[in-house]
């Protein structure tokens, strides 16, 4: 297991997950006024996690994965499991601190949402490249949120803990994005 987690970069991408999200609780903490996260910071700080922790979605042969006469499925959704897991335990433990990053719904909703899409974008595009369309597309949706029905699906990241749209939009591309790779794995490289 060791090994397999070594293999996967995974001790480096959660030191560089929690560190980044120690950094952003410590600048406000020491910086802001308010004792809750603005949602922008709650928001960027969540896809940051989740895109150092696509890192970890590919082994260096990928190949050799899929011939091996383990089951790879079940290891694959627990993985996402443990990183799903880990977004929600570092940023729910600052609740009790002077520098608060939630709701819970809001933390629990995105990053479902962005772990799926980066699981789906992993299958596609491969591991290396699974973080682009999350991060862009959080970008975009945490800076310019949209209040109308449709404009609430395409940026769902962005909208309130309270937005049911977002929390739709959330469930379906974290359930496709579970199955997808769980079945499928990290897409092949050439």
């Amino acid at each position: 297991m060791t090994l397999h987690l070594r293999a996967r970069r995974v001790p480096l991408a959660l030191a560089a997950s929690v560190g980044g999200a120690a950094l952003i609780w410590a600048l406000w903490l020491a910086l802001a006024k308010e004792r809750d996260a603005i949602l922008l910071i709650v928001v960027l700080t969540i896809v940051l996690m989740v895109s150092v922790l696509s890192t970890t979605l590919a082994a260096p042969d990928e190949d050799l994965e899929r011939t091996a006469s383990l089951r790879w499925p079940w290891r694959r959704a627990l993985h996402l499991l443990a990183a799903l897991a880990l977004v929600l335990v570092v940023l729910l433990a600052t609740v009790p601190t002077d520098a608060r990053f939630g709701p819970a719904a809001l933390v629990l909703r995105d990053t479902a949402g962005l772990l799926g899409l980066t699981a789906l974008c992993a299958s596609v595009v491969g591991a290396a490249r699974a973080w682009f369309l999350p991060l862009g597309w959080t970008v975009v949706a945490a800076l310019f949120p949209q209040s109308s029905t449709w404009g609430a699906l395409a940026t769902w990241q962005g909208q309130p803990h309270t937005s049911r749209p977002a929390a739709v939009v959330a469930a379906v591309l974290a359930v496709a994005g579970l199955l997808t790779y769980a079945f499928l794995g990290s897409a092949r490289r050439d």
